[in-house]
């Protein structure tokens, strides 16, 4: 019913840029938390950020200050711009979404995206 597809991923050097699209679709009545993770091999899928509808962020302290996590909530999009990336941000990012969904009845779902690889190199 819920679609999370994600664009954006890439191969980038240390301390360029990159940035991250999460487009939601489908029977959606409206999106409350959006937030993108990460999980690199061998670990486990960690939070990288958060952003409630109303615009309030948290971030993991290892991308504070070089990481910017938005939404357009007309788009039921949010965004990751990453910046000063460093090699250990390697990984493939997810994004994430609580939704609530239209049916029988309404209900909040909990959805992922497919994931985007991104990796950089030193």
């Amino acid at each position: 019913q819920v679609q999370l597809v994600e664009s954006g991923g890439g191969l980038v050097q240390a301390g360029g840029s990159l940035s991250l699209s999460c487009a939601a679709s489908g029977s959606i009545v409206s999106i409350n938390t959006m937030a993108w993770y990460r999980q690199a091999p061998g670990n486990q899928r960690d939070l990288v950020a958060s952003i409630t509808r109303g615009g309030i962020t948290n971030y993991a302290d290892s991308v504070k200050g070089r990481f910017t996590i938005s939404r357009d909530n007309a788009k039921n999009t949010v965004y990751l711009r990453m910046n000063s990336l460093k090699p250990e941000d390697t990984a493939v990012y997810y994004c994430n979404a609580d939704v609530t969904r239209s049916g029988t009845r309404w209900t909040l779902v909990n959805y992922w995206g497919q994931g985007a690889q991104v990796t950089v190199s030193s």
